[in-house]
C-alpha cells in the first residue's frame, strides 16, 4: 500500500484527532503539524514525533507533504485551503467547507484549476451504521422512503467560538439524508433562536428540508441538553429503519423487521484512508468540495429561512 505524505493544520480537538489516524494509518507518513499555539503544537509534535510549525505557510512550503488536512476554525477554512492549493497540496479540509458559498465556490475552481483533489470532511457517511443504512434503502427493505427525522443534542462546547449550532451540528443530518436519498433539496423551512449568554450565535435550531421527488427531512439541533444524542430515523411504506450515530447501530421495524449487525469502525479513520486512496488512484474523492457545498447550502438557506421568517427554495441561495 502507497504511503502519502501529509500534514495537519490546525491541531485543536479535530485536528489532533486527525494527526492520531493519520500517524496510525498504513497509507500515511504524518510529516508535519501547524497550529498557532506553541504549547499545543509541542504536545502533538512529541507524541506524534512530527515536524512542527507556527505558521501554516511554514508547513505548506514543505516540499515532503502531498497532502493536507485543514482543520482551522471556519472563518479560515478558504485562506487556509487557498494557500494549500497555491502550493499544490492537495486538501481535506473539515465541515463546513467554507464560511461562505463564494469562498466554497472559488476553492473548488481553485483546485480544478490547479489540478489537485479537494475534498470535504462530513465524516457521519463513513459512520458504519449509516452506510448500512443507506445499504437498506437502496435494497427496499423498508419500501419507498417517505421521510427522516433526526436529533443532534447536547451541551454548549465551549470550544465553538465562530459558528452557531447549524454549522456545527445541523451540516452534519443535512448532508446525511441528502447522502441516504441522493436527492436535490427543494425548499428550506428552518426556525432559530439563542438563549445562552455565552453563545454569541443560535444554540438551537429545527430545520425541515423537501426534497425533490417528496421526501421529507425533519431537524432537531441544539447545544442546551444536558446529554448527548445523536439519531435519525427513517420512515417508509413498509418500515421504519433507526439510526444511532454514537452507538453505530441499527434497528429495523416492519414489514422487513430484522437484526442487523453493525461491524464497528472509527469512521475518522475510514475517512481519511478513503481519502488518501483518492489521491493515489488520482480518482475523485467519495466526498468532493462540491458535497460540500451542497450541505454548507442547505444551512445557509437555512439560517436565511429562520432570519427571514419564510420557507427558502434551494435555487435562492
Amino acid at each position: 500500500m502507497e504511503s502519502i505524505n501529509v500534514g495537519v493544520i490546525g491541531v485543536g480537538a479535530m485536528g489532533y484527532n486527525h494527526a492520531r489516524v493519520y500517524y496510525r494509518l498504513e497509507n500515511a507518513n504524518l510529516i508535519a503539524v501547524s497550529d498557532v499555539s506553541e504549547q499545543t503544537l509541542n504536545k502533538v509534535c512529541k507524541k506524534y514525533d512530527a515536524k512542527g510549525y507556527n505558521d501554516y505557510e511554514d508547513l505548506l512550503k514543505d516540499p515532503e507533504i502531498d497532502v493536507v488536512s485543514v482543520c482551522v476554525p471556519t472563518t479560515h477554512h478558504h485562506n487556509v485551503v487557498m494557500e494549500a492549493i497555491k502550493h499544490g497540496k492537495h486538501v481535506l479540509v473539515e465541515k463546513p467547507i467554507a464560511f461562505t458559498v463564494e469562498e466554497a465556490e472559488e476553492m473548488i475552481a481553485a483546485a480544478k484549476e490547479k489540478g489537485v483533489i479537494l475534498g470535504t470532511g462530513h465524516v457521519e457517511r463513513f459512520n458504519p451504521a449509516v452506510q448500512k443504512a443507506k445499504e437498506l434503502i437502496e435494497n427496499d427493505v423498508i419500501g419507498d422512503v417517505v421521510s427522516a427525522s433526526a436529533k443532534r443534542v447536547g451541551p454548549f462546547p465551549p470550544r465553538i467560538k465562530d459558528v452557531g449550532v447549524a454549522i456545527d451540528l445541523a451540516i452534519h443530518d443535512l448532508d446525511v439524508m441528502y447522502y441516504l436519498f441522493d436527492e436535490d433539496v427543494n425548499q428550506i423551512y428552518a426556525t432559530m433562536g439563542s438563549i445562552l449568554e455565552k453563545c454569541g450565535y443560535e444554540d438551537h435550531a429545527e430545520i425541515m428540508v423537501n426534497f425533490k421527488y417528496g421526501i421529507t427531512g425533519i431537524l432537531e439541533v441544539n447545544w442546551l441538553t444536558p446529554y448527548k444524542r445523536r439519531e435519525i430515523e427513517i420512515t417508509g411504506t413498509d418500515g421504519i429503519i433507526s439510526v444511532d450515530y454514537i452507538e453505530q447501530s441499527i434497528d429495523v421495524h416492519g414489514k422487513f423487521a430484522q437484526d442487523i449487525e453493525v461491524k464497528h469502525e472509527e469512521p475518522l479513520k475510514e475517512e481519511l484512508s478513503s481519502f488518501l486512496n483518492s489521491v493515489a488512484n488520482n480518482e475523485e474523492p467519495t466526498i468532493t468540495g462540491e458535497d460540500g457545498l451542497n450541505a454548507l447550502k442547505m444551512v445557509i438557506a437555512a439560517q436565511k429561512s429562520s432570519k427571514e421568517e419564510r420557507p427558502i427554495n434551494f435555487d435562492e441561495i
